[in-house]
């Protein structure tokens, strides 16, 4: 088909049908395709178009049928911190009109966009299902990078084997102590905090073309904005060396407000300096018990790591969590 006529939405002027007609895309698609994957909210999906992540958003566009109806979605993120030679690009199209060539000319406009912007590399990611995978190649996108999503069912967590596991790291950890952050970090324990959340740059990233991401105590308070603009209740644990003060490891989730059975598992990373001390399973055997007492109606904790990404696989793991679908990172050069 011809290109598709593409609406680029103003986040200063959000219009609040074209705004609802792309969260209903991505319900549709959700439904089809990825059940296991939370819903998307109105609330949520503004959030994204306002803030993103952490106060870098997305620039997005929907693409219409005849009667007005919101058949296909585009958003191009353009990373302004580091990475500024690449650009994300997520499509997303009305499964009831799929194989017309809707979601390949949003493709190729995004990729447009990208290049205008003078980047030279196309990111993309898409779970591992028979149709992404010939429409990534049909694109001419190279698979970069393994991803698996893992669910932790707290309705049958087995408690006895968890208090084992936390004895045990406590005691390979006895220098440290847990501590919770509150949800707006201090002036004072920004800096570290910082330091904290920048040793997520050690995790692998595989074949993907990209380079450490900056983080600044701007970039915290962005992503404190941005969490609650999308209605999550934020916890953050840390684990404090006894003897200097220093904030050796964190993890952070994140419950939904509008869906309180759910939530993510976020980040959860040390120091290079303090590894070794089972500090990983200490954290996140710990921010299960927070979130028993604090978020008692919490039914599920997602969270996602590169297939090589062993060591924390085997914290996932030894936790009971479960694959419940794998992805991949894609890539195309553009010159």
């Amino acid at each position: 088909m011809d290109a598709v006529d593409l609406t680029w939405l103003d986040p200063d002027h959000l219009d609040e049908r074209a705004v609802a007609g792309a969260v209903a895309v991505h319900e549709a698609s959700r439904a089809a395709d990825y059940p296991h994957q939370e819903m998307r909210t109105v609330t949520s999906y503004r959030a994204d178009l306002l803030h993103g992540w952490d106060g870098d958003p997305p620039v997005a566009g929907v693409t219409c049928d005849p009667r007005g109806r919101v058949v296909g979605v585009l958003e191009v993120l353009l990373p302004r911190r580091d990475n500024r030679h690449l650009g994300f690009v997520d499509v997303t199209v009305d499964s009831l009109v799929r194989r017309q060539g809707i979601g390949r000319s949003l493709f190729e406009a995004g990729i447009s966009r990208v290049h205008e912007d003078g980047r030279t590399l196309v990111m993309a990611e898409a779970f591992n299902l028979p149709h992404t995978v010939a429409f990534a190649k049909a694109l001419g996108l190279d698979a970069a990078m393994d991803e698996v999503k893992r669910r932790q069912d707290l309705r049958v967590l087995d408690w006895h084997r968890l208090d084992e596991g936390f004895r045990a790291a406590t005691l390979a950890a006895r220098d440290y102590e847990l501590v919770h952050l509150p949800r707006s970090i201090p002036d004072e324990l920004m800096p570290a905090v910082v330091e904290l959340v920048a040793a997520i740059n050690d995790a692998p990233t595989e074949g993907l073309d990209v380079e450490d991401e900056v983080f600044s105590a701007e970039r915290v308070r962005a992503f404190e904005l941005a969490q609650a603009a999308h209605g999550r209740r934020m916890y953050q644990l840390a684990a404090r060396h006894r003897e200097t003060g220093v904030l050796a490891g964190h993890t952070v989730t994140g419950v939904e407000a509008e869906t309180p059975f759910f939530g993510h598992q976020f980040d959860t990373s040390v120091l290079r300096e303090h590894r070794g001390h089972q500090l990983g399973l200490l954290l996140k055997i710990g921010m299960l018990r927070w979130l028993a007492a604090a978020e008692p109606a919490l039914r599920a904790l997602d969270t996602w790591n590169a297939a090589s990404n062993s060591h924390m696989i085997a914290v996932n793991d030894a936790l009971g969590y479960e694959i419940v679908a794998t992805a991949t990172g894609y890539q195309r050069h553009l010159t």
